[in-house]
């Protein structure tokens, strides 16, 4: 037995070298030869750390497949799987997905939900491992919660979950300043972290691009790992890039910058450099499928337009191919929603959206003021009319935003009209769709909006903002080419569109609602898993 794992003839070859260089150095005399000495010695070093490295990551994953082998009472405690004929770990496939708040109850969630039980179904070799940073909750309390807002049953014995203590990494808190690039590179830590168990299969369903070249790495040493991206919204767009060229405030270009032209300047020279590294990121994954054509457009151009991903894309990429990325529409809950009646709604502006700061709940708020002081008659009594805002809180910023909103109302004098459910379940959520009137949505560049497919599919009149996936995707003109909901950009056009909502007769409301709930059967879940199977999954297994 030697000292030292003889893996290879490589290094056979790498000491015979060391041996002839300590004879044509005349034992040591030359000046240079100490220096190779400490170099090559550092590369045998280095090479004996790979080889442990490689075969403790391969033995963890053994290791965890005849744990779960073992739990589901396919191996026997104390089964040996390497003299046994028939290995119950040797056909699964470890799919993993990256998705550091699968807890948080939004769009996203529903899309990592629904792939995953649709795995469950079609592909019991699967064993599905969310990495995820919601290290405050377990695993029966991720999957009851799945189950409650999605109405989506999972299964536990082919679901795990890696819990990543590091998830401030990719945290936007933590990134105060570039926060771009602060919470990409941040990803690629916490993907170092979560490959504690390294899978088969790499899916990213959250946007953290700049992982994919790290995995790469890993199929390099290890073994190959296919990478595949479900992009809800693009890290970076031109859009972005066109708001701070033209010095326009928003959400992602405060108002202190754009009134600043050198710190334009160098914010937009920071936002072409950050461009160039997403789209040389993006064009490692081996297949990539985006929400909506707004996306679709964007991220087709990202990988057409990179100047070095050419040189580091993999051969499978979108990029070298001429369909350019698949648009999988998100799965939406159309077949029970479809079921509520059109009609005896109340007069309920319902929003349904987690309180994140681009969801522009203030706009919606400020709409509802104006619509009630150019219409007092709603402000109380018979014809009163009430915003509801229902969405998910992920932590402290989300409360500390909701509490904001809470204010927003009192100081507009219109808190009697407007009420918060944070956090309901799904059946909570099923009412509220059931009886309102109207479903509003105020995002700017809203990559696909799930929200407002079930408005439409619940039978309410969707009211949305004339940008994105709701303008180019949702809410367009039915197959007669009437209307089936109404866009607006800024609080007085989203009032007036309320105005002429409420003025509606009888027989027009019930119209533009069944045309509303036909144009929302282009997204049921059905879709989404043809659409999945033949965009994504076929491509990687």
């Amino acid at each position: 037995m030697t000292w030292f794992p003889v893996e290879s003839l490589g290094t056979l070859i790498f000491l015979e070298w060391l041996v002839h260089g300590v004879q044509s150095f005349s034992m040591g005399t030359h000046p240079i030869f100490p220096h190779l000495i400490v170099l090559s010695l550092t590369i045998l070093i280095g090479y004996f750390r790979l080889q442990g490295w490689k075969k403790r990551t391969i033995t963890r994953r053994n290791q965890f497949l005849r744990e779960v082998a073992t739990e589901n009472g396919e191996l026997s405690p104390g089964q040996n799987t390497t003299t046994d004929r028939k290995d119950p770990t040797q056909d699964k496939t470890i799919v993993g997905f990256f998705h550091p708040y699968c807890n948080a109850g939004g769009g996203g969630e529903r899309v990592l939900w629904t792939a995953i039980a649709y795995l469950q179904r079609t592909a019991p070799n699967v064993v599905s491992v969310v990495y995820t940073g919601d290290t405050d909750v377990s695993k029966e309390e991720i999957i009851s919660k799945a189950q409650a807002r999605f109405n989506i049953t999972l299964n536990p014995k082919s679901l795990f979950f890696v819990f990543l203590k590091n998830r401030r990494f990719v945290d936007a808190s933590s990134w105060p300043r570039f926060t771009l690039i602060g919470q990409s590179l941040g990803s690629v830590g916490l993907a170092l972290e979560a490959m504690s168990l390294v899978p088969d299969v790499y899916l990213d369903t959250m946007g953290y691009a700049f992982t994919f070249p790290f995995i790469s790495l890993l199929s390099y040493f290890l073994f190959p790992i296919p990478i595949g991206a479900y992009v809800h919204y693009p890290t970076i767009s031109t859009d972005m890039l066109e708001r701070v060229q033209s010095r326009k405030a928003g959400h992602t270009n405060t108002g202190e910058v754009a009134s600043s032209r050198w710190k334009s300047t160098a914010k937009l020279i920071y936002y072409h450099i950050f461009a160039q590294m997403y789209s040389a990121c993006l064009s490692r994954a081996d297949t990539i499928v985006v929400n909506s054509s707004w996306t679709k457009n964007h991220i087709d151009h990202l990988l057409t337009t990179g100047k070095f991903n050419s040189l580091v894309r993999s051969p499978k990429s979108p990029a070298a191919s001429s369909e350019g990325v698949r648009i999988v529409y998100p799965p939406c809950d159309v077949t029970n929603l479809e079921q509520f009646s059109p009609e005896n709604r109340e007069m309920i502006v319902l929003s349904i959206a987690q309180f994140r700061p681009e969801k522009e709940h203030s706009k919606q708020i400020a709409a509802m003021h104006l619509f009630l002081e150019a219409n007092p008659k709603y402000r109380s009594g018979e014809k009163v009319v009430r915003l509801v805002l229902v969405g998910s809180s992920r932590d402290a910023g989300d409360e500390a935003r909701i509490e904001e909103l809470r204010k927003q109302a009192s100081s507009l004098g219109i808190q009697d009209n407007v009420s918060f459910i944070v956090n309901a379940p799904f059946q909570t959520l099923a009412t509220w769709l059931r009886k309102s009137s109207v479903g509003i949505s105020t995002m700017v560049d809203e990559h696909f909006g799930i929200n407002i497919v079930e408005y439409m599919a619940a039978g309410l009149i969707p009211l949305v903002h004339a940008s994105g996936g709701p303008l180019n995707d949702i809410v367009v003109p039915s197959e007669s080419g009437e209307p089936t909901g109404y866009h607006a950009t800024t609080p007085e056009s989203y009032s007036k569109a309320l105005e002429r909502i409420f003025a509606m007769s009888a027989e027009e409301e019930k119209d533009m609602r069944l045309r509303a709930k036909a144009g929302a059967k282009r997204f049921g879940a059905q879709e989404f898993e043809k659409s999945w199977e033949d965009g994504i999954w076929k491509k990687l297994i």
